[in-house]
């Protein structure tokens, strides 16, 4: 599959992005009106992730938190800066759409093992270090598989076996199971938690 990985696949993403882009227009239009009220002029939420190799690029997404603060200047917790709005836009998973740039740009796939924090790259023993190996995703086999709701342990392991079974075949099957877990809003949040709780290494390496 190294043809397809490294040729076909990333032209066929950026077609099937540009594509998507255009029939979106109006949804991002609307959402971006609607986040620009809800979150004081900051429709969009940028920051930097690790993508092919570990390479580091920005993000975007719709924004669905605010960035309320206590009175030491930290960031309230998830469940407290969520907004009604970004809650819906979270669990119909719409925040995503403005990915498909970073698809565009060449950083991201459309599916691949979702882009992490930088903090996390220290962290990762050589085994899940391996999911660095293919280009992140807007979509993956952890999110068809799961999504939040499983463990950081079980997401690494879906995300390495990813990168080392990756076919055209098996990018149309995570595409077609995405659409069906939307619907179905499956695995938004960890149990307990407004997202996901933060990786914070490993028990043994």
């Amino acid at each position: 599959m190294h043809g397809y990985n490294n040729i076909i696949k990333p032209l066929l993403d950026r077609l099937l992005a540009l594509v998507a882009l255009i029939l979106l227009s109006p949804v991002w239009l609307v959402l971006t009106l609607l986040l620009w009220f809800n979150n004081s002029g900051k429709p969009f939420f940028f920051q930097q992730r690790p993508g092919l190799q570990g390479r580091v690029f920005r993000v975007i997404k719709f924004r669905t938190m605010t960035d309320q603060r206590n009175a030491r200047g930290e960031l309230l917790p998830d469940e407290q800066r969520l907004t009604a709005l970004g809650a819906l836009v979270r669990r119909t998973s719409l925040d995503e759409i403005p990915q498909l740039l970073n698809v565009l740009r060449g950083d991201m796939s459309l599916v691949g093992p979702r882009p992490l924090l930088v903090e996390y790259l220290p962290l990762y023993n050589p085994q899940q270090r391996r999911r660095h190996n293919v280009r992140p995703g807007i979509t993956g086999w952890a999110q068809v598989n799961g999504r939040n709701a499983i463990s950081w342990e079980q997401k690494f392991e879906y995300d390495v076996w990813y990168a080392d079974n990756v076919s055209w075949r098996l990018d149309l099957k995570i595409m077609w199971l995405t659409i069906a877990r939307v619907f179905r809003s499956e695995g938004i949040s960890q149990e307990g938690h407004a997202t996901m709780q933060k990786f914070t290494g490993n028990t043994v390496i």
